[in-house]
């Protein structure tokens, strides 16, 4: 239900937005094709990213690489969220075709302070500009936080330096 509320409350303005979809939302067949209905109804794929929620491993590269076919045809981005946990791997950037790499929250919010992060970091954003997939640092709380992250040139930033989430109510 929330895939059919934003794609009805983003339809015809011009604005791009997140949806977080797990492995198990892939592997379920009604799932996406209610998904590809509500973006064919709305005419909003173009503005939807699906961030891959990668809290474990993706064992089924040939339904989600599909996956990702199928919604970059209709014009959709992807990115891999929370980047750099759990079962991360590179294999992931080479095998599938996506956007983003959301770097995670624990890589970042002390990346001021930590050299280790920091060349973690910096590896992840090098291997990501050599597959021209731009990069999120996400738990960016504040400036030197946000110092940090330009300096090694990751291309977004997004946390509670910039905004505290809004609840829905505040933005209809």
């Amino acid at each position: 239900m929330l895939v059919k509320k934003a794609c009805e409350y983003f339809k015809g303005k011009d604005i791009d937005f997140n949806l977080n979809l797990t492995l198990e939302d892939i592997k379920d067949q009604y799932t996406m094709d209610f998904i590809v209905n509500a973006m064919e109804k709305t005419n909003t794929a173009k503005q939807i990213t699906f961030e891959i929620v990668e809290s474990e491993g993706i064992e089924s590269f040939t339904e989600v690489s599909n996956f990702i076919k199928k919604v970059k045809k209709l014009g959709c981005k992807i990115a891999i969220d929370d980047f750099g946990t759990g079962y991360s791997n590179f294999e992931y950037i080479i095998k599938l075709d996506v956007d983003y790499i959301k770097i995670d929250g624990s890589l970042i919010k002390n990346i001021h302070q930590s050299k280790d992060l920091e060349i973690i970091v910096k590896t992840i954003s090098n291997i990501a500009k050599e597959f021209d997939i731009k990069t999120v640092a996400e738990f960016v709380a504040n400036e030197h936080i946000y110092n940090k992250v330009k300096e090694l040139n990751i291309d977004y930033s997004q946390g509670y330096f910039f905004d505290k989430p809004l609840k829905y109510e505040d933005i209809v």
